[in-house]
């Protein structure tokens, strides 16, 4: 049995200390690359009546989880998602790289049409407008959960061999999103400048996922500086703004729970 094999059901690596390292390692890979998918939730979450917004998150939040360690003890399709199915202008395409493609046209489509409702949308409070079922929103939530989890496991395969280590900080690292995923939503929810630039986000991460899937890397690094620099200087914006806030549109579920 193969060192990796033995991760699944053993410890034997708690008296390692390269075992710790990874596992730090691999908490604070899964709560970074976790961050878009709580901005996502967040957006959708706030969609639903207050009551729902809660249980909409945490479930979110669950299903990425079981996401995540659903694909681990699926490792031998998992990798097979890496090997070429065809070649399109030189470029070799697998199952994965058609995965991270669609996720991030995915996100291109949703982030275009959300800012589009929030500065542009028609009112709605006008009849015919359809509201979003709470179905609607984990279905677009899970669609999400699958395309982070693929590219953030294939990610965490190269940090660690037992498996037991990477179950492990992907449960803490959920947790820990599920701590702060509250205060975050109702964050993002009460300055609107900030659910624009969460938005924008997601509209780069969807050229990110794109580039991925087509052997374009666009590093990490000056995508997670750009969002942090953006924030900086939004939060000295807040500061000045404070007795003046800008002014979205709002949906008929702010409207029907503050009635």
């Amino acid at each position: 049995m193969t060192g990796f094999a033995k991760g699944v059901f053993l410890m034997e690596w708690i008296n390692e200390p390269q075992a710790w390292l990874a596992l730090i390692s691999l908490i604070a890979l899964e709560v970074v690359l976790g961050i878009d998918n709580i901005v996502f939730i967040s957006i959708q979450a706030s969609k639903l009546p207050a009551a729902q917004q809660n249980k909409a998150r945490k479930l979110g939040l669950m299903l990425a989880m079981v996401t995540r360690i659903a694909l681990l003890f699926s490792l031998s399709w998992l990798m097979g998602l890496t090997r070429p199915l065809f070649t399109v202008f030189n470029n070799e395409i697998s199952g994965r790289d058609l995965i991270l493609i669609s996720g991030g046209l995915f996100l291109l489509w949703k982030s275009t049409m959300e800012i589009h409702e929030k500065l542009e949308g028609a009112d709605a409070t006008l009849p015919g407008h359809v509201k979003i079922t709470f179905s609607a929103v984990i279905f677009q939530i899970l669609i999400l959960d699958i395309v982070f989890s693929i590219d953030s496991i294939i990610t965490a395969l190269g940090m660690a061999e037992q498996l037991s280590i990477m179950v492990l900080a992907i449960i803490i690292a959920v947790g820990f999103m599920m701590l702060f995923s509250e205060k975050i939503s109702l964050f993002v929810e009460q300055h609107p400048t900030i659910k624009m630039l969460a938005l924008s986000f997601l509209f780069i991460i969807g050229i990110a996922l794109i580039g991925d899937g087509l052997d374009m890397h666009i590093p990490k690094g000056y995508i997670y500086f750009a969002m942090a620099f953006s924030v900086i200087v939004e939060m000295f914006n807040l500061r000045l703004r404070q007795s003046n806030p800008v002014k979205l549109h709002q949906s008929l579920l702010k409207k029907d729970n503050n009635e």
